[in-house]
């Protein structure tokens, strides 16, 4: 077992977190009171919900301020059925795939309904408590709190039963319920909290039942100014999946609780947590809420330019070490997810090869002289139930041994075999996969996994075949010459037809590389070696030690920074950035 560390927290001294209702409660009532004080004849508190937060559990609570109204925001939405109605062109039919929704949290709510309420709240006497998702659409409060909640945790949630927002659809398959909430109701969400959530008094990190951490406003600020200036992780989660493996649970000690673990993310902020350690708690929030409040820190003038409050670099493990083969797949082109889904940019990737057995291989790209007609026929015939689809006649199976890097533009059909353990760097949109063969299993929960051989027809390039994919995909790490100190610079991709510049340092024992941001995000991986020290030539943070496997975030706002290698074994990063955002 390794030191990977499941929990990191970045350090924020100087404020203290409220811990549980009872403490919440109290400071809003000091803040009421400060505010009566003052000689309003209304008082409002405005307690807005990310959608999947334990409302009914706040508003047992927020009773306690004893409010002349109180208003639960969960009223003023239609019914399920009409809900469902107008998110119908968001959803589609598909399991997996709807289109993003580029609406506001207000054409979802009855218009009679939250009139009403406005109207309520603007006559009123005394202290008004609005609660719930959009209370901040009847009312911006004079006091406002913000309840938050990391998407992972929503899909746990999903898992255990709940439903989305405003439905009744608690026992529906989890995908269909994550399809609601990543194209409609958290891209809705996500817009009302980039208004508010830099006003908010208090932010509450809602994770744990019963048990709130809760933080002033302004204490959020400044936890998430550091965040923005100094290298940092997020904090991982790891989930099991038909094909996983054991690598993962043997080297990160991992619980004997899952059958296996398939994925890890760590260092996808649209899913990840931010662990904020105060002076006496850890407050956790949406890694997103970095990106969304400090952007141009976060990610510089380039990045923020070209993607604007989106975080574009994804690092995460694919473990099949004991396990099985990848579905072979293929990832949509900027067009077709830009007509089809509503997406602006598309999930370009590579795999990075963590650890490989003997018989590890990556399958990418067609044979030469492969029938596109054929090649169909044979996938919708082994879909339906017929002859199993045969890989290795139309798709190039080569071996992939340690530290190998293989490249994966859009429109090119791929998938790793098993007993390979990928470090996935990508483009972010990590949703949007058309699953072309699944080698005819069933998934965890006893169902086909989804295959979308009509959205696959439609994006595979069939002219990525052996003698192109040889030339441009694989074995492509050249020495180059980047000035850093005592270090070896390779670049390793990738492709050209892909967003992102990767690099990989190699740093013998007691050397120390200095880098620079550039003025651009940068994303990094400890691929090789015990651990490292990533510390400022200046001193301007704190130095953080960074051990094998571990993924962190290095924002543009940091400038320069060293990798130590005081260990006694050589150290390898793989590093990433958004070519052509530097500054120069």
């Amino acid at each position: 077992m390794g030191s990977y560390d499941r929990f990191p927290t970045v350090p924020v001294p100087g404020h203290e977190v409220l811990l549980g209702y009872g403490a919440l409660l109290a400071a809003l009532a000091r803040r009421v009171d400060e505010l009566r004080a003052a000689g309003p004849s209304r008082v409002v508190v405005s307690c807005e919900c990310y959608p999947g937060v334990r409302e009914d559990e706040l508003l047992d609570v927020l009773r306690g301020l004893r409010p002349d109204v109180l208003l639960d925001t969960r009223e003023l939405f239609p019914e399920p059925a009409e809900l469902t109605r107008r998110m119908a062109p968001f959803l589609t039919d598909d399991r997996v795939f709807g289109r993003m929704c580029f609406g506001e949290l207000e054409d979802f709510m009855d218009a009679d309904a939250l009139a009403a309420a406005r109207e309520r709240v603007a006559s009123a006497e005394g202290l008004v408590v609005v609660c719930g998702f959009g209370a901040t659409l009847v009312h911006p409060g004079d006091v406002l709190v913000y309840a938050d909640v990391t998407r992972w945790e929503i899909q746990l949630r999903y898992r255990a039963g709940m439903p989305n927002y405003g439905c009744d659809n608690a026992g529906e398959d989890v995908l269909r319920k994550v399809k609601r909430g990543y194209f409609v109701e958290w891209r809705l969400a996500d817009r009302v909290k980039a208004r508010v959530l830099p006003r908010a008094d208090f932010v509450v990190d809602t994770v744990e039942a019963g048990a709130p951490r809760a933080v002033t406003g302004e204490a959020l600020q400044d936890a998430l100014d550091v965040a923005a200036s100094r290298p940092f992780r997020t904090v991982p989660y790891f989930d099991p999946g038909v094909w996983g493996g054991q690598w993962m649970r043997e080297r990160f000690g991992l619980p004997d609780d899952a059958p296996n673990y398939a994925w890890a993310f760590d260092g996808v902020p649209e899913e990840n947590a931010l662990a904020l350690a105060f002076d006496n708690a850890v407050v956790r929030v949406p890694a997103m809420d970095l990106t969304l409040l400090c952007p141009l820190p976060l990610l510089g003038e380039g990045v923020y330019a070209r993607y604007g409050a989106e975080f574009p670099i994804r690092f995460d493990f694919l473990d099949t070490m004991g396990g099985q083969n990848l579905s072979l797949q293929v990832h949509p082109t900027t067009d077709y997810i830009r007509r089809a889904f509503g997406m602006a940019y598309t999930q370009d990737e590579s795999y990075y090869i963590l650890d490989a057995g003997e018989d590890a291989c990556v399958y990418l790209g067609l044979r030469e002289g492969v029938d596109p007609a054929e090649v169909m026929g044979a996938l919708e015939e082994a879909n339906a139930g017929g002859e199993p689809f045969d890989a290795s006649r139309y798709v190039n199976r080569i071996p992939a041994r340690r530290h190998d890097h293989f490249l994966i533009p859009a429109g090119t059909i791929h998938g790793a075999g098993a007993n390979t353990m990928v470090l996935e760097i990508s483009a972010t949109p990590y949703i949007f996969t058309f699953k072309l063969w699944d080698w005819g299993r069933l998934g965890l929960d006893g169902r086909p996994r989804p295959v979308h051989l009509e959205h696959g027809r439609e994006v595979i390039r069939w002219d990525r075949t052996t003698g192109w994919v040889e030339k441009s995909l694989v074995d492509q790490a050249a020495d180059v010459d980047e000035p850093c100190g005592a270090a070896r610079v390779e670049r390793t991709g990738l492709h050209a037809l892909e967003p992102l510049e990767t690099r990989r340092y190699t740093v013998g024992p007691g050397g120390r590389a200095l880098l620079d941001t550039a003025g651009t995000v940068n994303v990094l991986n400890l691929v090789e070696g015990e651990e490292v020290l990533v510390e400022s030539p200046e001193g301007a943070f704190e130095p953080m030690r960074v051990h094998y496997a571990e993924t962190f975030v290095v924002p543009a706002a940091t400038g320069a920074f060293a990798i130590r290698n005081d260990g006694r074994s050589t150290a390898m990063l793989m590093r990433a950035h958004v070519r052509g955002t530097e500054e120069r």
